[in-house]
């Protein structure tokens, strides 16, 4: 691993990502891959909870954050593509790849696709196929009309459950929501609509833990429990009390699972 400070802009190609390292540059790599609308704070609370002695790396998606926003649409081919070239730019092998929503989906491609940088994957809130075509245009033509405003009062619907949704920490998610770049949203939008993983992940042969939240509007337990075991020996785990974003609403139950799931696969 190269010595690099924590925050960096990697120009790959088409593309530049923005991309954290935090803990040993030298402990095992733990790779994590964010929501639709939210950029790589939204792991803080988790990264806190994480014992030492990991090496962890953090993105924000394409359109996302601080990282490059090409012209919508964008697919998931290219997507998981932006992270190999990524994990390849680092020199970075054999990682743990957390993947939340459109992250778990982005794990679920780069893990088919390059055995040699994923070594076990942890599908979180996700599924092979999220919604339909339909109900992510019907999103997308919202989102163009009026912006993302029009589309935050609906999606907190369903990714947090009350009281989280009347807390200061769902004023900050808020704001996280609102700053992403619309043309971002709606690129990564359009990559979601149109993917269907059920048959590369029911290909993998890797360690795999499902994380959902019972009170998950977007992605419900049963979703992420049917994608996960489509993976021999994968294991599921449910958060009661907490909805899309478990990593925000319930950071001590999520960091708790993760290091369990580590420790049992000796990634710690």
């Amino acid at each position: 691993m190269p010595n690099l400070t924590p925050s960096r802009l990697a120009v790959l190609g088409n593309v530049s990502l923005h991309y954290r390292i935090d803990g040993d540059p030298d402990g095992a790599p733990l790779v994590f891959s964010n929501s639709l609308s939210t950029d790589l704070r939204v792991w803080d609370a988790v990264v806190e909870r994480l014992p030492p002695g990991l090496c962890i790396i953090r993105y924000d998606t394409r359109g996302h954050g601080l990282s490059a926003c090409p012209e919508p649409p964008y697919t998931m081919g290219a997507l998981v593509s932006d992270l190999e070239a990524l994990l390849d730019h680092l020199d970075v092998r054999e990682v743990a790849l957390v993947g939340l929503s459109i992250g778990g989906m982005i794990a679920q491609g780069l893990a088919a696709k390059r055995l040699d940088q994923v070594r076990a994957a942890i599908l979180s809130n996700t599924g092979a196929k999220i919604a339909t075509r339909t109900v992510w245009q019907n999103r997308i033509d919202a989102a163009r009309n009026g912006g993302l405003a029009a589309l935050v009062d609906p999606t907190f619907e369903r990714w947090f459950p009350e009281p989280f949704r009347s807390s200061p920490q769902a004023d900050l998610m808020r704001h996280m929501f609102l700053r992403q770049p619309l043309e971002g949203w709606i690129g990564c939008a359009s990559a979601i609509s149109g993917t269907d993983f059920y048959t590369p992940t029911a290909a993998l042969r890797l360690p795999v833990l499902g994380i959902a939240g019972d009170r998950d509007g977007s992605t419900p337990p049963d979703l992420v429990r049917e994608t996960i075991e489509l993976v021999p020996g994968a294991r599921f785990h449910l958060i009661k009390g907490t909805g899309h974003l478990p990593c925000v609403d319930a950071p001590d139950a999520y960091a708790a699972a993760l290091t369990g799931f580590l420790a049992e696969i000796g990634h710690i």
